[in-house]
């Protein structure tokens, strides 16, 4: 059989001279240009056992599970979240009756920024991008007539994630459930706020602190809930390419590990409890390869650098979400197809758990229609494609495989990189990260500009605008949100508030774990914005530097 080269040499070459390459740029979106063919010449130094292996095995290149999808299907966790804790409430269900598998919740501005929905800078923001909780009593209704221990829920919520999950839990308690039994997963992931979204409080040291707080806590507490969704999406969507996505946020895991450990806690208690939550952009076998890199990545590392020794230690664990930020406003049902692309990249990749994103994402919150269609397009995947039926069936593949060690490769030389500057946190104070992802973002912008990178309906086979209905919130959940904040406000008991205020207080000066404090503020009905003013009065507040 003949080498590459030699086919190159002999049969393409003399091809292209007939019929030339398209003026195309073939490259991924992390600028790796394919080449045209891949053969076992480009596997010389894959060795399969060391680097595949078989699927639940180490280093779990094929997946975390033996049997991925024929023994049970990923979770399908649409992300929803707007208006009140009514209107949410009433989505949920809709969703469960849809055949949805588990929750995920978005929450509003203010309260991701961990401001009380009647605070002067929360007005015209009160449920426009989530949905509004305060107050424990909040959580109560959102979650009315859902059953913790039965339905998994993920919440999207990151600096005041400790008191959100608090209130989670104080409505478990308060529903008589056994918290052993109560599963989900909170985001928890501060330091990708510092490099992306910018949704902070306070300043990394003390933030990555109250995350610290949840690994101690949470496995002897809930045992079954992800105390942490360490976030790549979000950086993806800030402009970073795969590759970034893919190392910046392995090394914010191994920095919350390097914390954990500092603090005296075991590796084999927290670890197997950490899960990761990615962004699945176009470029399809980029997506697939770049999940199974991170499980090989995070495996090795944690065996061999970290030490491990339990096996769920070296398992990543992982939710997907499709790209929004690659869904135009232009000619918006184009993205079903985009969309049903990406799912279907997330699943080849051996993910846990997906969200697919409604086609009108950039142009509001989905409607009840557009959350459906992605809902279908999960389920049509699952029952209809037959994908699900064989695990891992790209593995052996030339090109996947080569594409797995290139992007593994690239991801680590950044994490080593991040490693020699000291880690994350020096990291974030230089601006390194915003100036790698900045460069990115310009590169990709250059190239839809320039029409090096075709966007459909919006580089190019443009057409005029088409209307789609989007869902509006009422203005009235900003009055219904103050109105029931005056009631808690009345109804609690002042004593046990200012009790639970002050014991919140000394354990950010006497630096305790954090996480009793917060479950009985919940349990006292103090509100979100109280919880996070005490804590600033001790931690101060985080301004970000200026990059240049």
């Amino acid at each position: 059989m003949k080498s590459k080269n030699e086919w190159m040499q002999s049969v393409y070459a003399p091809a292209t001279q007939k019929f030339p390459e398209r003026k195309y740029n073939f490259k991924n979106l992390s600028d790796m240009e394919p080449e045209p063919i891949y053969t076992a010449d480009d596997l010389k130094d894959w060795d399969a056992e060391r680097d595949l292996g078989y699927p639940g095995e180490y280093p779990y290149t094929r997946g975390v599970q033996p049997s991925v999808y024929r023994g049970k299907l990923w979770t399908m966790r649409m992300f929803a979240g707007f208006g009140s804790a009514e209107q949410t409430n009433e989505r949920f269900h809709a969703l469960l009756r849809a055949g949805q598998t588990g929750l995920s919740t978005a929450f509003d501005l203010p309260t991701l920024m961990g401001y009380d929905s009647d605070h002067p800078f929360s007005k015209g923001e009160v449920g426009k991008c989530g949905v509004a909780v305060s107050s424990l009593a909040d959580m109560e209704i959102l979650f009315r007539g859902i059953d913790p221990t039965q339905v998994t829920t993920s919440m999207t919520i990151n600096s005041p994630a400790n008191a959100i999950w608090a209130m989670y839990i104080a409505n478990a308690q308060k529903q008589g459930k056994d918290l052993g039994q109560v599963g989900g997963t909170i985001q928890n992931d501060i330091l990708k706020e510092f490099i992306a979204q910018k949704e902070f409080i306070y300043p990394p040291a003390p933030s990555v602190k109250l995350v610290i707080d949840t690994f101690e806590w949470g496995p002897r507490v809930v045992p079954k809930w992800n105390f942490i969704s360490v976030s790549g999406y979000h950086i993806r969507e800030a402009g970073a390419t795969g590759v970034q996505e893919l190392a910046f946020t392995l090394a914010d895991g191994f920095h919350y590990v390097e914390k954990a450990l500092e603090r005296g806690l075991d590796i084999d208690e927290f670890a197997p409890r950490i899960s990761f939550f990615w962004d699945i952009h176009n470029d399809f076998f980029e997506e697939i390869a770049k999940l199974r890199a991170a499980r090989r990545i995070w495996a090795r590392q944690m065996r061999h650098h970290y030490g491990a020794k339990n096996p769920r230690s070296w398992m990543l664990r992982t939710h997907s979400q499709t790209a929004g930020v690659s869904l135009p406003a232009q000619q918006p049902l184009n993205n079903i197809a985009r969309v049903a692309i990406q799912a279907l990249a997330a699943v080849l990749g051996g993910t846990q758990s997906l969200h697919t994103d409604a086609f009108d994402e950039a142009l509001a919150l989905p409607t009840e229609e557009a959350a459906t269609i992605a809902l279908r397009t999960q389920q049509i995947i699952a029952y209809e494609t037959g994908v699900a039926g064989v695990v891992d069936p790209l593995a052996g593949s030339y090109y996947v495989e080569k594409l797995t060690n290139d992007i593994e490769a690239a991801a680590m030389g950044y994490i080593e990189q991040i490693r020699a500057m000291g880690g994350v946190e020096a990291g974030i104070d230089s601006g390194f990260f915003q100036l790698e992802m900045a460069e990115a973002a310009y590169r990709y912008q250059r190239e839809v500009e320039s029409k090096d990178r075709i966007v459909v309906g919006v580089n190019d086979f443009v057409q005029d605008a088409v209307e789609v209905p989007i869902q509006l919130i009422d203005p009235q959940v900003e009055r219904v949100q103050e109105a029931r904040l005056a009631q808690v406000r009345r109804e609690r008991d002042p004593q046990r508030v200012q009790a639970a205020i002050e014991a919140l207080r000394d354990t950010a000066v006497t630096g305790a774990n954090s996480m009793p404090a917060f479950l009985e503020c919940a349990h006292a009905y103090v509100t979100l914005g109280e919880q996070m003013d005490v804590l600033k009065t001790v931690y101060g507040e985080y301004v970000e530097p200026a990059v240049v």
